[in-house]
């Protein structure tokens, strides 16, 4: 198997799960832990842990980044981090509710900051895919590496994927901007939410097939509902959802987008592919943070 190569995120989490309703001024019990996150942090670790040889570049603090570091190195990443002298590492604070859904504050940190300074082409060297978490193209650092990183990739015949990532940026980037950035990507993997934004359509079908006409492969995350895969136009193959329990959904669909690539470096068809992936995401969801838990002691957080 040929390996894969994330460029994305790497983030402190600090998930807090209240064990009752929350209320304006009201203390409230909860289980509250600071764990390694990031959307492409996470689909690494799972794709390694997966059995994908799997190269992660990011960018992090001098704060916590070597911490960062060996959790990835723990999950099997073959870790490139840029470490910056002047920025924290990015951070989110997730409140968890009673469905696993989250709300969140983020800080991006040292991860808005990753640039064409930190590419290397040696990067690709044994790689067959590349997959960009779309919170690289949403800063302007970002978005020059990305233009650049597919550049190369396309020249070295590496195929390339994007995780949309995120309405709430999606939207300030542009929907029409963020389609003409990755207009030369050959598969798109957004969740329900974006794949409305993207295309303007309720129906997730629907939606699927218009992307597809425009990126060869879209593959739909719905959640409990399962996942869709859409080829040229038209809906190719369906998954059901396997979570047997829904703890937290942080990095449910970082897990998800993990096993889908895996299955695919693997020579996986569309429909196996999928079904793999929700098996990854189902995993993601009876878990509290979003990574698969590690072999060995977990190091301290304080490794800077």
């Amino acid at each position: 198997m040929s390996g894969l190569l994330v460029i994305g995120d790497v983030v402190t989490d600090i998930l807090a799960l209240p064990k009752g309703p929350v209320s304006a001024g009201v203390d409230v019990d909860a289980e509250i832990a600071m764990l390694p996150g990031g959307s492409g942090a996470n689909t690494a670790a799972w794709a390694a842990r997966l059995g994908a040889p799997t190269r992660m570049l990011a960018r992090v603090g001098e704060d916590s980044g070597r911490w960062h570091a060996e959790e990835l190195r723990r999950a099997g990443v073959d870790t490139c981090l840029r470490f910056d002298p002047a920025q924290p590492t990015a951070t989110v604070i997730a409140l968890i509710d009673p469905t696993g859904e989250r709300s969140m504050l983020t800080n991006r940190g040292a991860g808005g900051l990753l640039g064409v300074e930190d590419w290397d082409p040696a990067l690709l060297d044994g790689i067959a895919h590349l997959h960009l978490s779309g919170y690289v193209l949403f800063a302007p650092s970002g978005l020059a590496l990305a233009g650049m990183a597919i550049t190369a990739a396309r020249a070295r015949g590496v195929t390339i994927s994007v995780d949309p990532a995120s309405t709430g940026f999606l939207t300030g980037f542009g929907v029409k901007r963020f389609l003409q950035v990755t207009a030369a990507l050959n598969l798109v993997i957004p969740n329900r939410d974006e794949v409305r934004m993207l295309t303007g359509s309720t129906d997730p079908e629907a939606a699927a097939e218009k992307l597809s006409s425009a990126y060869g492969l879209a593959v739909v995350k719905l959640g409990a509902d399962g996942a869709i895969a859409a080829r040229g136009g038209r809906i190719v193959a369906r998954a059901e959802a396997t979570a047997e329990r829904v703890l937290d959904s942080t990095g449910a669909g970082d897990a998800f987008a993990a096993g889908f690539l895996a299955a695919r470096l693997s020579g996986a068809d569309e429909e196996e592919a999928l079904r793999a992936g929700c098996r990854a995401g189902g995993k993601a969801v009876g878990l509290f943070g979003g990574r698969p838990p590690p072999p060995g002691p977990a190091p301290s957080p304080d490794l800077a």
